[in-house]
């Protein structure tokens, strides 16, 4: 049977992945308190002992704009776990599965990110995500890296959670409207993680050459957080919101909400590379979004 290896199962995708992983084979699922990657040598045992054959990881230093004054935490994280987690995967065999950004762009493309494009990260996390991709890549174990964007769940505290919240307790909410991107659900990504290990595992039957490399993973076609916080307002109203009382939305410039850590302007990643290699169908993000409220208005008994 084969043997995964999880890492982050209490995080946003972590979650989801403990539940897509399970039909693939016996899951062991650690959570931050019991894999501490601030500590990064303390990581060998825990993957020697697992044996996995597939190592995914679901950790990661989120917070934005903290990093910019503790980027050496979130670089031991982000980027020097991931070259202790690649060294033990090549001397397993195993595959290591990761997830990276769209904050390795520094958004001055007009057009859709691919990944053959030059990263160049404007800020401390997108510095960190990319080392982290590049310990990977340097050591050469195989693996498998997906960037993403705009990353949010019906669970935890993410920019859904807090618009919602926001909305029911101000009259006005000032949102971003000149950055843009892919909002893309947790679930989404894990399903699709789920979708590429099963298609491999099928590919290793046949003794066809599995995949290496790394691709670009979000929901289709894309909006500003101003347009992300409309949809989800219009949506939410009697499902989660009563039809009074919702905060107005204003669009602002980015200039208008400085915030420690800069934005990429355009965060969209192009995924054509992705669907073709894996046959794999992308939901637009507004279905996507719809999906994760009726998700969250049936867990709340609202529906």
């Amino acid at each position: 049977m084969t043997r995964i290896l999880l890492f982050g199962r209490t995080g946003q995708v972590g979650w989801e992945l403990n539940r897509s992983l399970q039909p693939l084979g016996e899951v062991i699922a650690l959570s931050r308190d019991k894999a501490d990657f601030s500590h990064p040598e303390s990581l060998r045992g825990i993957v020697r002992e697992s044996r996995a054959d597939i190592i995914v990881n679901a950790v990661a230093y989120t917070a934005v704009d903290r990093a910019e004054r503790d980027e050496a935490l979130a670089h031991l994280i982000n980027a020097d776990a991931l070259a202790v987690l690649a060294e033990e995967a090549k001397r397993l065999n195993a595959l290591l599965v990761h997830y990276s950004t769209d904050y390795v762009f520094d958004g001055a493309k007009r057009e859709p990110y691919v990944e053959e494009d030059n990263p160049n990260p404007i800020n401390a996390y997108g510095r960190t995500k990319l080392a982290g991709e590049m310990n990977i890549q340097a050591i050469g174990c195989r693996h498998l890296i997906l960037r993403t964007s705009w990353v949010y769940s019906a669970r935890g505290e993410n920019f859904v959670s807090t618009i919602l919240r926001l909305a029911r307790e101000r009259d006005e909410l000032r949102v971003v409207a000149d950055q843009f991107g892919a909002p893309t659900p947790a679930r989404l990504i894990a399903d699709v993680t789920s979708a590429i290990l099963s298609k491999i595992r099928h590919e290793v039957v046949s003794r066809t050459e599995q995949p290496i490399g790394l691709y670009h993973l979000t929901s289709l076609n894309h909006t500003s957080w101003h347009g992300f916080a409309q949809a989800m307002l219009d949506t939410a109203q009697g499902l989660l919101l009563k039809a009074t009382n919702v905060a107005k939305l204003t669009p602002i410039p980015s200039e208008q909400y400085p915030r420690p850590a800069p934005r990429p302007k355009n965060s969209r990643l192009n995924c054509n590379a992705i669907r073709s290699r894996f046959g794999i169908h992308l939901p637009d993000w507004e279905s996507s979004l719809r999906l994760c409220l009726a998700e969250m208005a049936e867990r709340d008994g609202v529906c």
